[in-house]
């Protein structure tokens, strides 16, 4: 089910294959709107979460491109967004 919402939303990998060409996979498609309101809340995300701080930390030491880290944050807040509707309850943040 995780990855038919991340594609409705845009934020899987898209790739842009033809024939023996080969390019490299790029977010797109989906829902314009949602996935600009997921990326805004992954740049405010990755400075003040405590939380999603240090999955960025992780994937910058791991040497990821900035875009590629802001893109598993954003879609990390739509787990989390997901499993909150799912249940019912509310966010209580846990050291992961």
């Amino acid at each position: 089910m995780g990855s038919i919402w991340r594609r409705r939303t845009g934020l899987a990998p898209v790739p842009h294959d033809s024939g023996t060409m080969r390019g490299r996979p790029a977010v797109d498609g989906g829902r314009r709107a949602l996935r600009q309101v997921l990326y805004q809340a992954a740049f405010a995300a990755e400075c003040h979460n405590p939380v999603l701080m240090p999955l960025a930390k992780r994937l910058r030491a791991r040497g990821k491109p900035y875009k590629i880290v802001i893109i598993a944050i954003a879609r990390r807040l739509f787990t989390i967004a997901n499993a909150i509707v799912k249940t019912g309850e509310t966010w209580r943040p846990q050291a992961g």
